[in-house]
């Protein structure tokens, strides 16, 4: 069962003084460093055709210790929280240290802000409760339509509580629910199955994605996007005008953006936005942002996993690089100030630069004016998987949801659909830019180095001109 204590390390494994002094002959001649302590309950509920297919809870905590002198980090980690696991650890830590010469980084600023309850949303409702509402939301989307022929639902939720100890005696902490409600339907109708999904959450409870009022909401968009691609046609293929939805359409910008304005890319020079700060790299207009400091969403932080406030983050204004997204390390070695994205997936890794909420801001053109713009394109509001070369921002993304544009009218749904091209170029061919800017639903999670945490994304409708589409029309 979950835990109902908070999680006080320096109360219940160490004794504060005595980690901080070992902490500090970790750092000895190092630029920075801290001790990560984390603890974190999770579980999942998957109703998969009819009955419960899992169900999972999962309890760990440990501590990270890390010693950073120049580019190098020392990086160790256990399971064990006490003074003889955290003592072993600064003899690998110091490693990096070598014979030292650095001197300490200024500490975070402190925050007493915060971006979400502390409450742990696994405590909410019982094991009972949770499964009567996904057999509720499978009868409703059976008796809904009689072409569905499979539902998948599950609830998930976790409570994450860190504590950092600085080098300058600051003790730093933070308290992170998660929840997540996920719908997937598949419908059936003279022979062709089709699928649609549809979800969503963020660091608040499991209260508001369990009321009906809620998931029958998720399980009608699960099931309209399954009908939708039950008539679909094969997408055509070539390089044409291609309008973006608002919302999750962001995770593209994300993909083929976000990840390239992260600081060690550019401070390594890997990243196709090296060097270019100040230049304009998007067309007038695009204004891109990674915040996070919105409430309960899923990508926010109180502070990131350094002890840094998180931020609301200008990194392309009108159409200019302004900005990178920083931790601790990567500033300084940048000579800049760090942005409160130093996160890691657990205790067990070390940070690096990630985004939180990443989103491009409105502009002034009415959607529906966008979509008619198009002559000979395609119109694409959901995405699925992708992949990007970071070094150059070559992209390619599956549309789940997309349909045919003709003459500024929309036509067919169209299946199969990649769109492919290159962040930097895509950002220049921008054509128009809506005033309906919305963020995703709370489903995002990000991959960087075998690291995943939680992200949001966003974005306005989009004219984006010249991508090239992947399809199978003949």
């Amino acid at each position: 069962m979950p835990e109902t204590a908070s999680f006080r390390p320096f109360e219940t494994h160490l004794d504060e003084a005595r980690a901080l002094a070992l902490l500090r002959e970790a750092v000895a001649g190092a630029d920075d460093g801290e001790l990560f302590l984390e603890r974190k309950r999770s579980e999942g509920i998957l109703f998969d055709d009819g009955r419960i297919r899992t169900a999972s809870y999962d309890a760990t905590e440990g501590f990270g210790l890390r010693a950073v002198r120049g580019e190098t980090a020392g990086y160790a980690h256990a399971t064990e929280i006490s003074e003889a696991a955290v003592r072993r650890a600064v003899a690998t830590a110091r490693l990096a240290v070598g014979e030292g010469g650095g001197v300490l980084a200024a500490p975070p600023m402190p925050t007493n802000r915060r971006l979400y309850t502390d409450a742990n949303p696994m405590e909410e409702a019982g094991f009972g409760v949770k499964v009567e509402v996904l057999k509720e939301l499978d009868a409703f989307l059976r008796d809904l339509d009689p072409r569905v022929v499979q539902v998948s639902a599950s609830l998930a939720a976790s409570h994450q509580e860190v504590a950092i100890l600085r080098p300058d005696g600051r003790l730093v902490t933070d308290t992170r629910p998660m929840a997540r409600l996920s719908v997937s339907v598949i419908v059936e109708e003279n022979g062709r199955r089709e699928s649609g999904n549809a979800g969503g959450g963020g660091r608040a409870g499991l209260a508001g994605l369990m009321a009906p009022e809620h998931w029958q909401g998720v399980a009608r968009e699960a099931l309209r996007i399954a009908v939708v691609n039950l008539r679909a046609v094969p997408a055509p293929a070539g390089v044409m005008d291609v309008a973006l939805g608002n919302g999750w359409p962001g995770i593209l910008l994300h993909e083929a953006v976000g990840h390239g304005l992260e600081g060690d890319f550019n401070r390594k020079k890997t990243s196709a936005f090296a060097g270019l700060l100040g230049k304009r790299v998007a067309a007038p207009g695009v204004t891109v942002l990674d915040d996070g400091t919105i409430p309960d969403r899923r990508g926010s932080i109180s502070v990131d996993d350094e002890g840094t406030p998180s931020g609301k983050n200008v990194l392309i204004e009108d159409g200019i690089l302004v900005g990178y997204m920083q931790d601790r390390q990567n500033a300084r070695l940048m000579g800049v100030a760090p942005t409160g994205n130093g996160r890691r997936e657990s205790y067990a890794h070390a940070p690096m630069p990630r985004m939180t909420n990443t989103y491009m801001l409105s502009g002034a053109a009415d959607p529906a004016s966008i979509v008619a713009e198009v002559r000979d394109g395609i119109y694409a509001v959901g995405f699925g998987g992708g992949q990007v070369d970071i070094t150059n921002g070559k992209f390619v993304f599956s549309c789940t949801e997309a349909y045919r544009v003709k003459d500024g009218k929309l036509g067919d749904p169209v299946k199969g659909a990649t769109l492919i091209g290159d962040g930097a170029t895509a950002l220049q061919q921008i054509r128009a830019i809506g005033n309906d800017m919305a963020l995703d639903p709370g489903i995002g999670n990000c991959g960087k180095a075998g690291q995943w945490v939680p992200v949001g994304v966003g974005q306005p409708t989009l004219l984006i001109g010249g991508l090239t589409v992947g399809g199978s029309a003949a």
